[in-house]
């Protein structure tokens, strides 16, 4: 089942004006539960860096944790990168259409060739490292690119059934995947090996998240993949669930997890 295909295409619905795109984002970040963690943890993170700060999205996808992080802090300047074209000519259009391109620069960039050193302050990488291979290879290239004492995030799938993976045997429901999902002692292991202390990890998506991604994302993208003659329904579909999804994820975000398909991993340079 492909899931990259559907999120393109929904995408491409919603690259028409500004106040289109800018309704996507907000339907993103009610819908998604991953950014209802991210938006918790860039808030803490914002008392950081009160002033000026540079700030890698590493794997902007669609854009819209550039935009919610654009518009936190008017000193930030905020550098986009992903691997598709596509995502990145969408999302340095829109910040051009909102007067942001002069804090806000977008380019493709496979992050195995990410070359700056002493860069940033914050980097910033949602839903990517379960898609590259060499995943230890963009862990060193983020730490020489953060500034002594900068920060990364990453929110990835946890290896609890991440990739909606719960046996051996099993494919996972998002082929794009080159992992089903790390390990707490797996990716900390990783992390150190690059250079980086203080590291903390979370899970998130724990028995409410799980029962909102089935409802918000797994089932919808179901019956897209079977026939894109879904859509006309999906609004209907989302009346339905949605307040529930609304409901789980309020629980997720603040109740703590001993197990859980997400992962929120924090580190200092």
């Amino acid at each position: 089942m492909q899931y990259d295909p559907v999120k393109k295409t929904v995408g491409r619905i919603f690259s028409g004006p500004a106040a289109m795109r800018k309704l996507f984002y907000f339907s993103l970040d009610m819908l998604l539960l991953r950014a209802w963690h991210v938006r918790k943890a860039l808030k803490s993170l914002a008392h950081k860096y009160p002033g000026e700060a540079n700030i890698l999205d590493a794997g902007s996808g669609f854009g819209q944790y550039t935009w919610r992080m654009s518009r936190m802090n008017r000193l930030w300047k905020i550098k986009a990168v992903d691997i598709d074209p596509e995502h990145i000519e969408s999302t340095r259009e829109f910040f051009r259409k909102t007067g942001l391109a002069g804090r806000v620069s977008c380019e493709k960039l496979d992050l195995t060739e990410l070359k700056e050193s002493e860069m940033f302050d914050f980097i910033l990488s949602v839903d990517v490292m379960e898609h590259i291979e060499r995943d230890e290879l963009v862990f060193r290239n983020f730490f020489r690119a953060l500034k002594p004492g900068g920060s990364l995030l990453i929110s990835t799938p946890s290896d609890m059934g991440g990739s909606d993976v719960h046996g051996e045997g099993e494919t996972s429901f998002i082929e794009e995947h080159v992992r089903n999902g790390y390990g707490t002692g797996d990716i900390t292991r990783k992390l150190e090996g690059a250079g980086f202390r203080k590291i903390r990890t979370a899970y998130t998506y724990g028995k409410p998240g799980s029962i909102s991604w089935l409802l918000s994302m797994k089932y919808p993208i179901r019956m897209l993949n079977t026939s894109k003659l879904f859509i006309l329904i999906l609004p209907i579909y989302y009346m339905l669930t949605f307040p529930v999804a609304v409901v789980l994820n309020f629980l997720d975000l603040f109740l703590t997890h001993k197990t859980g398909t997400g992962l929120l991993v924090s580190a200092i340079r």
